[in-house]
């Protein structure tokens, strides 16, 4: 695929230099974008994540978990990292977001080393692409040449995050129907589901399949005995609010073992457990093949990452670079412009008190 920015970088320069409004051109992702702009960024976002993994394995699951909560809502744009402001009502309030989603103080991190490196280049959106790409890699799994060029949104929409995220407790029609949205098939449905083989979650997301399923008062008949005996144990009823892992047996690597854990109902979601437990559905055969071929299921999950992170993208013109991923660039200005006045004050402070 052949990358047309530079291209469409000069034009807009030329443009603007004589004052006629720049043309609307999209420049196409491509993995080689910031080869002339900003060639280190693979290696920066690789050493700020493989550091905090060192410190926080989970880290790497929850980086993945949150590119794809981005690209199911408005494409994949950063919104999710738009903090509340008078203008931003911020998505990660949303019922699928609050108090789950991780990893935003990372991609700040990765954002400020970026910044240092090449400033005003490189978007929230394409750090947050290379983050999932590299946390697959660093636990174990596939990994795959990302495809660049994402320009950030100026908008969040927490209305559209509460429909368009898969529910944990969702069947079978309703996360076709999610996927179908966002153009993703039935194959992408399970391999993208396959990133459940690694990192933890908390207990209000399936404490109803142990204790109260579907309101019977009885566990999910779709959950092995003994495997809810154990979650038990970690999720009393009622509380703590406390962490169980994915897969019990490889909890912080991508592997294949999500999809053998689907066979023995052992799936930790209702969600995932769908895939397996529903009769006569189509899912059944691809859940098969991944638990038996591991290459198979890799393979998808690459296809269907790549395939995801080209969900609804803004490139050429469109939207902007931020400086700071929680804000659009009016109100990083805002918040320096404030930071300054504040030094300016404290420093006031400090000569008075002398």
């Amino acid at each position: 695929m052949r990358s047309f920015h530079v291209t469409v970088t000069a034009l807009c320069c030329v443009v603007v230099a004589v004052g006629v409004l720049p043309l609307s051109l999209d420049a196409q992702l491509d993995p080689s974008f910031y080869r002339n702009t900003c060639p280190k960024v693979h290696s920066i976002v690789r050493g700020v994540v493989r550091t905090v993994s060192k410190k926080d394995p989970r880290m790497l699951a929850s980086l993945v978990r949150l590119h794809f909560h981005d690209c199911f809502v408005q494409g994949c744009d950063a919104s999710i990292l738009l903090n509340n402001t008078a203008t931003i009502v911020s998505e990660q309030q949303a019922f699928p977001n609050n108090n789950s989603i991780r990893g935003l103080d990372v991609v700040n991190d990765i954002k400020t080393a970026v910044e240092n490196a090449c400033p005003g280049v490189v978007s929230c959106a394409d750090i947050l692409a290379l983050a999932a790409e590299i946390s697959s890699v660093l636990a174990g799994g596939p990994d795959w040449k990302v495809p660049l060029g994402r320009r950030d949104s100026l908008t969040a929409n927490r209305t559209l995050a509460n429909i368009n995220l898969p529910a944990p407790f969702s069947n079978l029609s309703a996360l076709k129907s999610a996927f179908a949205v966002q153009g993703l098939d039935t194959t992408d449905l399970v391999a993208l589901s396959g990133a459940h083989t690694f990192g933890r979650s908390h207990c209000d997301f399936f404490t109803d399949r142990l204790y109260n399923f579907s309101g019977t008062g009885k566990p999910d008949p779709t959950l092995d005995t003994t495997y809810s005996q154990q979650l038990k144990k970690i999720c009393p009823n009622g509380g703590p609010n406390n962490l169980a892992n994915f897969d019990p047996t490889t909890p912080d690597t991508i592997d294949n073992n999500y999809f053998s854990n689907l066979k023995v109902k052992k799936g930790l979601l209702q969600s995932d457990q769908e895939l397996f437990s529903t009769t006569g559905a189509d899912t059944i055969s691809i859940v098969n093949k991944f638990s038996s071929d591991q290459k198979a299921f890799f393979d998808s999950f690459e296809a269907s990452m790549i395939k995801m992170s080209k969900i609804d993208v803004l490139t050429g013109i469109k939207g902007e670079i931020r400086k700071h991923c929680n804000f659009v660039n009016k109100k990083a200005v805002e918040l320096d412009i404030a930071s300054v006045a504040s030094e300016e004050s404290s420093m006031k402070g400090m000569v008075s008190s002398f």
